[in-house]
C-alpha cells in the first residue's frame, strides 16, 4: 500500500496545486465563468491520461525507456510555457489599483487567457494521471489490486488536502498580494517544470548532458524519499541534477524573478504618481 501512496501523493501533489492556484485564482477575482474551462481541463485530462496510459500499455508495446522520457521532456516543457504565460499576466493585474480591479480583470480576460487556463489545468492533469496509472499498474503486478488502489486513494486525498490548504490561505490575501504569492509560487513551480523537462530529454539523449551530476545530496535529502519526493512534485527537485538542469533552473528563476518583480513595482510606481 505504501509505495501506491507515496506515488499518488508525489505525482497528484504538482497537478493539485496548479488546479488549487487557478481555483483560488477564480474564487479571488469572481471571474466564475472560468471555472467551466478548469473542470473541463480537469476531466478532459483524467479521461486522456488513461486512453494514453493503456495506448502505450497494451498497443504501442509500453511506455518505457525513450518514449517515456521524450513524452515526459516535451510535455513538461509545455507546461513551462503556459505557466510563464500566465505569471506574466498575474504579474500585470498584481499591480492594478483596488478600485474596479474586477472590471479590469474582467477586461483583461480574454479567450487566449481562457484557453490558457484550460490548456494548464488539462496538462497538470494529463502528465500526472500518466503516471499514476502506468505506476498503479506496475505497483498491482506486485502487490493486492486492493491495496494498491486503497494507497493510490489515500496518496490523492493527501494532495488534495494539501492543495487546499494552500488554496484557503491564498484566497485570504488582499488581490494585490494573492497575485504576487500565486505569481512567485508559480515562478518556483515552472523552474521545476522546466529543469525536470531538460533533465528527462537529457535521458532521452536529446539534450547534452554536460556533466552528469554537478553535486549529489541525496545522502540528505533522497528524491525517492517521502520528504524529496514532495519537493521534487512541488518544485522539481532533484537530488543529484546535471549542469545543464541547474543552469535552467536558476537561469528561469533570476529572469522570471526579475521580469515579474521589476514590472510590478514599475506599475505601482506609475500608478501612484
Amino acid at each position: 500500500m505504501l509505495p501506491s501512496v507515496l506515488v499518488t501523493l508525489r505525482e497528484g501533489l504538482e497537478a493539485a496545486l496548479i488546479i488549487g492556484i487557478l481555483l483560488g485564482f477564480v474564487s479571488k477575482t469572481k471571474l466564475f465563468h472560468l471555472k467551466k474551462p478548469i473542470l473541463l481541463g480537469i476531466g478532459l485530462g483524467i479521461l486522456a491520461s488513461i486512453l494514453t496510459a493503456l495506448f502505450f500499455s497494451y498497443i504501442a508495446g509500453g511506455f518505457e525507456g525513450k518514449n517515456e522520457e521524450v513524452f515526459e521532456g516535451v510535455i513538461m516543457l509545455m507546461a513551462t510555457g503556459i505557466i510563464t504565460y500566465m505569471i506574466i499576466w498575474m504579474q500585470k493585474q498584481s499591480s492594478n489599483e483596488n478600485n474596479h480591479i474586477e472590471e479590469k480583470l474582467l477586461n483583461a480576460t480574454s479567450n487566449q487567457n481562457v484557453w490558457s487556463i484550460f490548456s494548464l489545468s488539462f496538462l497538470a492533469i494529463y502528465r500526472e494521471g500518466v503516471e499514476i496509472v502506468l505506476f498503479i499498474g506496475a505497483i498491482i503486478s506486485t502487490s493486492t489490486v486492493l491495496a494498491s488502489l486503497v494507497g493510490a486513494v489515500i496518496g490523492l486525498i493527501g494532495a488534495i488536502i494539501l492543495s487546499y490548504l494552500l488554496f484557503k490561505t491564498t484566497v485570504r490575501l488582499p488581490i494585490q498580494s494573492f497575485f504576487k504569492t500565486t505569481g512567485v509560487l508559480l515562478i518556483f513551480i515552472a523552474a521545476g517544470l522546466f529543469a525536470h523537462g531538460i533533465h528527462e530529454l537529457q535521458e532521452a539523449h536529446v539534450f547534452p548532458t554536460m556533466i552528469e551530476h554537478l553535486y549529489d545530496v541525496n545522502d540528505i535529502l533522497n528524491e525517492k524519499g517521502t520528504f524529496g519526493s514532495l519537493f521534487k512534485a512541488m518544485f522539481g527537485y532533484n537530488g543529484n541534477p546535471s549542469l545543464v538542469e541547474v543552469l535552467g533552473y536558476w537561469i528561469y528563476i533570476i529572469i522570471f524573478a526579475l521580469i515579474f518583480f521589476i514590472g510590478t513595482n514599475r506599475r505601482i510606481n506609475i500608478h501612484q504618481k
